[in-house]
């Protein structure tokens, strides 16, 4: 490489300061933070070759997200879980497990090329002519189980200078209160969605949050549940019979939070699903035949998940749909400091007549005359009933030729057989990555 003067701007530095702080304000997502800051720094003046930054997380089903920034490639983002009660050996020889396990907040090392490798990592360094290494421990707060630690690593001849280190050193605070702001951001934007869903999540994050608040809407409804699950919980136990639950809601379910619909919330061994849509017929017919699209997608799932219970000696799993469409209130409601944000009325109260009539039929699947009329092709009239609380007794139908032959995703079979729902298995991913997002080990996280 060319020679570079030592000295660095303090001028620039300022200005990549206040960069991110106008980033923080403007609520940026991490992943544009990181690979701007790394850029505003290079050009700068600092001669980085690479950059690692790991952020904990506070999250149901993944610990951490790792950025790794190459000034060839960019960034790559690669999420992950540590297995419980378990420390890969990679981790434990790694320079954050030396720092941790020292109390130390830095630790710098240059690297020779034909020098030894006090960590594993450092081999990998070296192939990419890395002469110096930086790393770092950055809490977000006493007591904070978030908190972000990184490496910087140069190819420079002479590696890091005082002055940057200095520099390095004094801009890794300013990064740390940006990447606290946007960790919280997504903190919050990740429970809503976990424990709410996309849209009623991103409802109450934009204000909607007082009882009462809510609105009318149209939207085909899929109600969901287990058959026998009383059995379940008293011949399995309490937590085989949680393993089964779950299994059974990312088999089933899963589908119903993909292409316009969401899962509006779990209901014991049941859930809810809706797809909102315009009033008019267009609109409901594309709501109505995503969902029973869904529902093949689901009836193949559950298929494969019962192919393996029965190859491991367990019993199969049942389950009843009901699918319907009409206008739902969807809304705050509850006590005033203990609020529920779902969908209710007539339609819900409908939909969950029609699941319990699956029963009744000794039916997988049955639909009212409204959403089977939207949807169009085949279906077979079962009886006309009358509902609790509806005046007039509805059609009760089913579709008449057999579920269309679907493959099963690859992800869904993987997760069945090692035991991780396909939802954990997804969420190892960024979620809002756009580009270069994989799956990683733990050695990701230690560089």
């Amino acid at each position: 490489m060319s020679t570079i003067e030592s000295s660095v701007s303090s001028i620039l530095l300022d200005r990549v300061a206040e960069w991110l702080t106008n980033s923080s304000l403007a609520g940026d997502e991490l992943e544009n933070i990181v690979r701007g800051f790394c850029e505003r720094l290079t050009a700068a003046g600092l001669p980085l070759a690479r950059v690692h930054l790991s952020f904990s997380m506070l999250h149901p089903l993944y610990d951490a997200l790792s950025f790794t920034w190459r000034r060839a490639s960019g960034v790559t983002i690669e999420g992950f879980r540590m297995p419980a009660g378990q420390k890969p050996d990679r981790f434990l020889q790694s320079p954050y497990y030396y720092l941790l396990d020292n109390n130390l907040q830095h630790i710098r090392r240059r690297l020779m090329q034909d020098g030894p490798n006090e960590f594993p990592i450092f081999e990998d360094l070296r192939k990419d002519a890395i002469t110096d290494y930086l790393a770092f421990v950055q809490p977000f707060g006493d007591g904070s189980v978030q908190g972000m630690m990184g490496s910087w690593s140069t190819d420079h001849n002479t590696g890091f200078s005082d002055d940057m280190i200095d520099a390095l050193l004094r801009m890794q605070n300013h990064l740390a209160v940006a990447a606290k702001m946007a960790v919280l951001g997504k903190l919050a934007n990740n429970m809503l969605t976990t424990y709410l869903g996309g849209d009623a999540g991103k409802r109450v994050l934009n204000g909607q949050i007082r009882r009462g608040d809510g609105e009318t809407i149209r939207a085909a409804l899929v109600m969901g549940d287990m058959r026998e699950s009383t059995m379940y919980a008293e011949k399995e136990g309490r937590q085989a019979y949680i393993d089964t639950l779950n299994q059974f809601f990312d088999a089933i379910a899963a589908p119903f939070n993909r292409n316009g619909g969401e899962i509006l919330s779990f209901l014991g061994d049941g859930f809810l699903a809706v797809y909102p849509c315009g009033r008019h017929k267009d609109p409901s017919k594309i709501a109505c035949e995503a969902a029973l699209s869904a529902v093949h997608q689901a009836q193949a799932r559950v298929a494969e998940l019962n192919r393996d219970r029965e190859q491991k000696g367990l019993t199969r799993v049942g389950y009843g749909i009901g699918l319907h469409v009409g206008n739902v209130m969807f809304g705050n409601v509850g006590l005033k400091d203990r609020l529920t944000f779902s969908a209710f009325g007539s339609a819900v109260n409908e939909v969950q007549r029609l699941q319990i009539l699956t029963k009744k039929y000794g039916r997988e699947v049955v639909a009212s005359q409204a959403f089977a009329g939207y949807c169009g092709g085949e279906w077979t009239t079962l009886g006309e009933e009358k509902l609790r609380g509806i005046r007039q007794k509805v059609t009760v139908l089913q579709p008449r030729a057999p579920a269309p032959e679907i493959n099963v995703d690859e992800s869904f079979r993987e997760a069945v057989q090692n035991g991780l729902s396909e939802a954990e298995q997804v969420i190892l991913l960024h979620r809002d990555a756009k580009k270069q997002v994989k799956r990683t080990s733990m050695e990701k996280f230690i560089q």
